[in-house]
This record gives C-alpha cells, structure tokens and sequence, in this order.
C-alpha cells in the first residue's frame, strides 16, 4: 500500500510537470543546442529518444530468491543503464538517431534494448548489476552511488562481445590519456580469446548473432568521471565547468541527484538541469518471440524534469562516449581549451602519462569462464571468486 501510495504521487507531480519557460537563452541536451523559440519540437523529440529506464515490478526475483521489484533502491542502477544506453546508441544508431512512436526501429534498437531487460540473461539487466555489486560491497536491495554504478558497468562490459566497449572509469580526478590509449587499441592477437567467448548472453543478443568488434583496432570508449564537486554542497566554481560537458558532442550526461535520489541529467537551461527521472514504478517488459521489444514504456514522453544546479548533490559521475582515436582526441582538445585553461580549481585532471607513484596500469580482460556472465555470477559465491580476478587484473 506504500508502494501504491508513493506511484500514484508520482504520476499526479508528472501530470502538473512545469513547462519550458520562454526564454531566448539555448537548451543544450548531451552536445546539441536546442532554441526554445524556434525548434521546442525538435528539442522534445530529441528528450523522448533517449532511452529511460525506471523501477520495475514483477521480473524474475534477483538471485532466485531476491527481490522481483527495484522500488526505492534501484534508482542509480537505472541511471547507469540509461548512460551506457545512451552510448550504445551513439556507438550503432549515430546521436542525430530520432525515434518516435509507432515507427519501425532497425534491429540494432532492439538489440540494445535486449541488453537491459530485466532477466538474468541480459547482459546489463538490473539482475546483473545488482548481483555485481555485491563485489563492490553492495547488498541486493542497497542503494548504489555514481562510482560504484561506475564500477560495476566496467565490469560487466568484459562480458559483452556485440559492443565491445572500452570502459575507463577514472581514478584520483584523473584521466591518464596513455592509459586510455592503451585499452582502447586492440591488438590482433586479442582476437582468439574474443571468439572463444562470443556465445556470451545469446538470450540477451539474440540467437544465431555473429558478435562485432573482434578486429584489431580502436575499441568504442566509455568514460566515466567520478567526482566529487564540494563537501557538503556543490562548490559554485564548479558550475560552469560542469555545464561545459554537456555542450561537448562526445557528452553522455552525467549521474547523480540528491541523498538516495538518482537521477540521469541529460543537459541544461541556464542554471537548471534537465534530468530523466526513474522514480516511476512500471510492470517488467519482456522481449517479444521475432526479438522486438515494446518499447512505449521505454520513452518519456513528457517535459522533462528540471533542477536548479546548486541543488546538485557534489557527489556525481560525468560520461563520454568516443567511438573512434579521433573523436577522443577532439575530447581532450576541448577539455583543455574549455574546462582546464579556464578554472583556477579544476574538476578533474588530464594528464598525458601514467602517474609513476600510481601502479602499473593493466587494461582489464574477461576472466576466463566456460559459462554465460549471468550463470557465473548467480551464486554470491562465484561472484566473489569472480571479483577476486578483476582486482588482480584491473588497477
């Protein structure tokens, strides 16, 4: 009755939800500029395309015998999936992709959507996000920060063999560029071990799929900046900088929220974030027998939610994606010329070399497992086992 109680005053704030004001000032949502006076629409579409993920009732308990409903501590897992949803997209869809309803989507949509079903097959349902991070020291059930969600995805992308992404999550504010370098070109060699794993999550895939991103070359990168913007409050020499990200066209928005409050910030309108919120509780939504998937429930189709910045939790993690060395080396020109030249104190660091005081850094592989990543980590015993080897492999 709670849980009713906390759904029907969601939907009741979503229905009086404020419009955008008229303003002339520009709406920058994950790299585009929108202007309210001329293209709202646009600007709408733009918001309802990006894939939103909210709790969920009724899906397969979590372990057997977990919880069958993230309600009240699945937010910032929610978060992260809409982030790495969000780079899937931009690595197979392109970011000027629309969607709209009722209008055929091309395989590749589905396919993304399949990864995060919640099923314990899929390779970043809420099963297996929850179950790996009981290795980060997370109970099933306890809410997750923007580093450990951080964490996790890192984790469970050496299991995906169709996107074959790159994951850095940066350490100490700092983003080493020779490290990045470093994971993201794939030697040829590494291409044996890729096929011998590539049965890896075919529920989530789909059956019969050739994997991709077996070729040497550069991996598609996702990076996540875990930071820490002030104490208790968010320092205001942070502000602009911050704001700064999300005009970059590499930007995947950023996680954060307020205490126990997750929420995926997707832009800005002057000093208001604009967020998708995952406080809506939905019915589980399986994948159909041809491997589409319904996916209204998947779409705001609503204004979306706005808050002042300084309302800001400074506990926060900033995304990029860059699917080519070029689109990483524009990432860093901008970062240069647009945050670091400009800041007396600076968000985060970056820096050519790896740090020599730091260890040696060793780019992260897929522990060598004869099962799908769902069955090796459905026991907490095998996933601690599991979380044993990333720590040999990983810094």
């Amino acid at each position: 009755s709670v849980l009713s109680r906390y759904e029907n005053q969601i939907t009741i704030l979503s229905d009086y939800l404020e419009e955008f004001p008229e303003t002339d000032e520009p709406v920058w949502i994950l790299g585009r500029q929108h202007h309210l006076n001329t293209d709202k629409s646009k600007l709408l579409l733009d918001i309802s395309a990006r894939l939103w993920f909210t709790y969920r009732r009724k899906f397969s308990p979590i372990g057997g015998t977990g919880p069958s409903s993230d309600a009240g501590w699945g937010c910032m897992l929610r978060c992260g999936q809409m982030m790495l949803a969000q780079a899937l997209i931009c690595r197979h869809l392109g970011r000027d992709w629309q969607w709209e309803k009722h209008k055929k989507q091309p395989e590749e949509y589905h396919r993304i959507l399949r990864c995060f079903l919640d099923r314990k097959d899929c390779c970043y349902s809420i099963h297996q996000m929850a179950q790996m991070g009981v290795g980060e020291g997370k109970s099933i059930g306890e809410w997750f920060g923007p580093n450990t969600v951080a964490q996790v995805l890192k984790k469970l992308a050496l299991f995906d063999e169709w996107n074959s992404l790159a994951v850095y999550v940066s350490m100490d504010n700092t983003v080493v560029i020779e490290d990045i370098k470093k994971m993201c070109w794939c030697p040829a060699q590494g291409s044996g071990v890729a096929h011998s794993s590539a049965h890896l999550h075919r529920s989530a895939l789909g059956p019969n799929k050739n994997t991709a991103g077996l070729c040497p070359g550069w991996k598609p990168l996702l990076l996540i900046i875990p930071l820490r913007l002030g104490i208790n409050h968010i320092n205001p020499v942070y502000i602009d900088a911050f704001k700064e990200c999300f005009k970059m066209p590499q930007s995947l928005g950023a996680l954060g929220g307020k205490p126990n409050n997750a929420y995926y910030f997707i832009g800005f309108l002057g000093n208001e974030l604009i967020y998708l919120d995952p406080h809506t509780t939905q019915s589980f939504v399986d994948s159909e027998e041809n491997g589409t998937v319904d996916d209204k429930s998947f779409h705001c189709q609503q204004a979306p939610h706005r808050m002042k910045i300084m309302n800001l939790d400074p506990s926060v993690a900033l995304g990029f994606f860059c699917k080519e060395e070029c689109d990483f080396d524009n990432w860093c020109s901008l970062v240069q010329k647009e945050i670091l030249k400009q800041q007396s104190l600076r968000m985060f660091e970056l820096v050519q070399k790896h740090p020599p005081h730091w260890p040696p850094f060793i780019p992260p592989t897929k522990p060598e497992v004869t099962t799908t990543g769902a069955e090796f980590i459905e026991s907490t015993d095998n996933l601690f086992e599991l979380e044993e080897e990333f720590e040999i492999l990983s810094v």
